[in-house]
């Protein structure tokens, strides 16, 4: 059976394109699942783009100025509506650059996933890619775990690691953990939707 997925981000979009390009490759998504739809946060960001571009049906849920629970309490309404909508059967983040509510979590427990670029638990949090460069960890990479009420303290579904080689600068270690990102989270996502098949 087909599922479908909604994708939340708010930037350029890379791991929005990653996972969108492979649901419409046939080789790598031999169950016909389908992105239903995008979210995003931040009028004018390359995701909604890049929605366009694929053909992926997209939404435009700003959060109004002042941050307070109640801004939060009404975009994250506006985003459950538009996902409930859609018929979204997962709900994955990917650069989404906002705090969720534990009420938000709780209405999509078990059906929220995020990626990091980090291997957690270690280097949890916003800068990721940047600590676990600075910690001089002899490996570096991404982790795609459920979203819990914590950040980034969800169980991990699945971890891809490399290496770091001698001199390894910061901008060389970006590119190539996007590049794991890329190709572990597709593959993630459509292993899960196989699942609930």
């Amino acid at each position: 059976m087909a599922r479908s997925i909604a994708v939340l981000a708010s930037g350029s979009g890379s791991n929005f394109q990653a996972i969108a390009e492979a649901f419409l490759d046939p080789g790598r998504n031999p169950g016909g699942h389908r992105v239903a739809l995008l979210v995003c946060d931040k009028p004018g960001a390359g995701c909604l783009d890049q929605a366009a571009r694929l053909g992926i049906p997209s939404a435009l849920v700003p959060y109004a100025k002042g941050g307070s629970a109640e801004v939060r309490q009404a975009a994250e309404r506006a985003m459950t509506d538009a996902l409930v909508a859609a018929g979204a059967d997962l709900v994955v983040l990917a650069g989404f650059m906002r705090i969720l509510t534990p009420s938000f979590v709780r209405r999509w427990t078990g059906r929220l996933v995020n990626i990091h670029p980090a291997l957690l638990p270690r280097h949890p949090g916003a800068h990721g890619i940047a600590d676990s460069f600075a910690s001089g960890d002899a490996e570096l990479g991404v982790t795609v775990h459920w979203v819990d009420e914590g950040v980034d303290t969800g169980a991990v579904i699945a971890q891809r690691s490399f290496l770091r080689p001698p001199g390894l600068t910061l901008a060389e270690a970006e590119t190539r953990i996007h590049t794991v990102e890329h190709e572990l989270y597709p593959s993630t996502v459509l292993h899960l939707l196989e699942a609930l098949s």
